[in-house]
């Protein structure tokens, strides 16, 4: 087989497993990868290596668990090599699309390996904001509100009456209609980075390139274009509508129970987010179809991690949460000349992506990448036998404050059937068997499969073991150095 001379990477933020058509969704969300999908490998059980996204990149990037030089790290390492530092040390033109996300920033070494990097924050593009809401009401109103919110919190029933009808004061009277989704759009959509991406194509000429494009789509608040909505035949969901929803999905004062009211319309919101990704994949590989440069491409598209909709009870994608709706992502590679076959079932971590694209592109990973290239086996059908290892910090919701990141580990192991989820914080210990519970409702007890517990807690002791010791301290080091550096630059100055 040829090797392929380019490669296209797609992230996609929140894309589930569940909620793309070759993974067997019902929808009609992405016809045209489906298409794709028959002429491609699909890797059934993709599985991240961390969440949420802080946690899942440096997996997919740099071929390495995202704790492995310590809590208090996060994305790369200054010099780490990266999926996009092999490429271009090798002659590849790299360049990066993200649309938005502020821990995909030169901050934490998202720009290392890029001749050009975009990722539409701090002005290189106009994105919309929400809307805000309309602050001219009378201060005496304001007052009034005040006592009568404080009045009602100390009344017991009468606290979730009065949220309900101030939430609906503040959705229909006093926040003005907004004028179309564009405006209240908080990440730039896939069209967006498509157009930037189409002229960085065009400047590479004939050369190898590298391609990164992280699309937010599917992230909340769910604002899809109207033209996505539409194809969907949900053109009912109006902006305001749509503004509604987002909003009473924020709510922090509801029980599932109440928020599964508006479930199905915030899901049609997410799929069209998704369809919308769909369609501009399609207009991307119909543009470089046009010319030389698919026949020597490599095209792989998965997620950082998953969404949550009520299936355990929450929504979105706290870093507490190891299920398989947050876990278990898509995975699609292409490969000029190679021949669909069908994939090991057996889980894939995100761990051994870079190397297995690599492998595929008939170049060999660095020693730092601790996975390795399974290129082979997709090729062939041949399973694995390596568990997947997911890691995150359960208290970490915003990993710019350093003291949020050194809380308890939380670990999950899987391998074919079974998945073990270890919480450090309080400790607890969760097993699935997930071929007679997929949903993950019901632990087996404690006696249940012991020699299957034993053999996923002897993984999980040593993968724990093995992130105790620093494989690369000169990496650990640069960047705890990188990060103090940062936190010195935003201190308050004393002259």
């Amino acid at each position: 087989m040829k090797s392929p001379r380019s490669l296209i990477l797609v992230t996609v933020d929140c894309l589930r497993a569940d909620h793309v058509g070759f993974m067997g969704y019902s929808q009609p969300v992405t016809p045209f990868l489906d298409s794709l999908a028959s002429k491609s490998l699909v890797v059934p059980n993709a599985i991240v290596a961390g969440t949420p996204t802080y946690y899942s990149l440096p997996s997919i990037l740099a071929s390495r668990h995202p704790l492995a030089y310590g809590r208090d790290v996060i994305g790369f390492a200054p010099n780490e090599p990266t999926l996009a530092s092999v490429l271009r040390n090798s002659g590849y033109a790299t360049a990066c699309f993200a649309a938005g996300n502020p821990y995909i920033s030169p901050q934490f070494g998202y720009d290392q390996g890029f001749d050009r990097f975009c990722n539409f924050i701090d002005g290189e593009s106009e994105i919309c904001r929400e809307v805000p809401p309309d602050t001219t009401h009378k201060p005496a109103r304001r007052s009034i509100n005040r006592l009568i919110e404080k009045t009602a919190h100390h009344t017991g029933p009468f606290s979730a009456v009065y949220d309900e009808l101030y939430f609906e004061y503040c959705q229909r009277w006093a926040t003005p209609d907004p004028p179309s989704l564009d405006a209240l759009r908080r990440f730039p959509a896939a069209d967006v980075l498509m157009d930037h991406a189409f002229d960085w194509l065009a400047s590479t000429g004939r050369g190898p390139f590298f391609l990164w494009l992280h699309l937010m789509d599917p992230h909340g608040p769910y604002y899809p274009t109207e033209e996505a909505l539409e194809e969907m035949g949900h053109a009912e969901l109006t902006p305001f509508r749509s503004r509604y929803l987002n909003s009473y999905w924020n709510r922090s004062d509801l029980t599932p129970r109440r928020r599964s009211r508006h479930r199905d319309e915030v899901i049609a919101l997410y799929d069209a987010s998704v369809r919308w990704v769909d369609k501009q994949m399609q207009r991307l590989v119909q543009q470089l179809q046009r010319s030389p440069l698919w026949d020597d491409c490599m095209f792989a598209l998965t997620a950082d991690h998953g969404e949550e909709f009520l299936d355990h009870g929450g929504c979105f994608h706290p870093p507490c949460r190891l299920t398989e709706e947050i876990v278990h992502v898509p995975l699609l590679i292409r490969a000029p000349q190679t021949t669909k076959t069908a994939v090991s079932v057996a889980p894939f971590s995100h761990l051994h992506l870079a190397p297995t694209l690599l492998g595929a592109m008939g170049m060999v990973a660095p020693p730092e990448f601790q996975g390795r290239s399974l290129w082979q086996e997709l090729q062939t059908g041949k399973g694995w036998s390596d568990p997947a290892i997911t890691e995150s910090i359960g208290g970490c919701t915003n990993p710019f404050r350093q003291e949020a990141c050194i809380g308890a580990r939380t670990l999950a192991v899987r391998d074919g059937r079974y998945k073990l989820i270890l919480d450090f914080d309080p400790s607890s210990e969760y097993m699935f068997d997930l071929k007679v519970d997929p949903a993950e409702q019901n632990p087996l007890p404690r006696e249940a499969e012991t020699e299957t517990r034993k053999r996923l807690l002897r993984h999980a002791r040593q993968h724990l073991e093995g992130s105790l010791q620093v494989r690369h301290p000169s990496l650990r080091l640069g960047a705890r150095m990188r990060q103090l550096q940062l936190e010195l630059a935003q201190q308050p100055s004393f002259t």
